[in-house]
């Protein structure tokens, strides 16, 4: 019985020896207030002369998943994905198979949350864009109600463009 005391006494001290920022320094609040089901309202390239594009076009389909734990799912994708004409995803033709990569978008992993800075940090296991796979993404963001809003600094698609990504509560 000692040990297991001593045992949790350490682990107090070591989680709060953490530096800000660490996947266990987010504010206790900041998880429940992400934890739940999210569906996508908006994905948009802002240029910097003011003009918004609908990446996954006008109906984007998509879901944001965030566990109690610190973990998270996300997928989003176009509304209007048009089938392939042969009805196999092996036998695509390389213009469908392009339509499926750039109106698509998903990712996992690990989340932390920085109260002070308004931030989440996206820290990607696996993507379907190979080149966020490992990475760590810190986004602004901001709740307003059932909503949550992030900004994507420096989006994979349109050149000087900022993204902003919206979803509304499902749950």
């Amino acid at each position: 019985m000692m040990n297991r005391i001593k045992l949790i006494a350490i682990a107090g001290l070591a989680l709060s020896a953490l530096p800000p920022g660490s996947a266990f320094a987010q504010n206790a609040d900041s998880v429940p207030a992400l934890a739940g089901s999210w569906t996508l309202v908006r994905v948009d390239n802002l240029l910097p002369d003011g003009t918004r594009i609908h990446l996954y076009g006008d109906n984007p389909q998509g879901m944001l998943v965030f566990d109690a734990h610190g973990r998270y799912a996300l997928q989003m994708m176009r509304g209007d994905n048009r089938k392939f004409a042969s009805n196999d995803r092996s036998e695509a033709t390389p213009a469908e198979y392009k339509a499926a990569v750039t109106g698509s978008n998903a990712h996992f992993g690990r989340y932390t949350v920085n109260e002070n800075a308004h931030t989440i940090t996206f820290h990607i296991d696996h993507a379907s864009f190979p080149n966020w796979e490992g990475t760590e993404q810190i986004r602004k963001i901001q709740i307003d109600g059932d909503t949550l809003t992030y900004i994507v600094p420096t989006p994979t698609s349109g050149a000087g463009a900022t993204g902003e990504v919206q979803w509304r509560r499902l749950n």
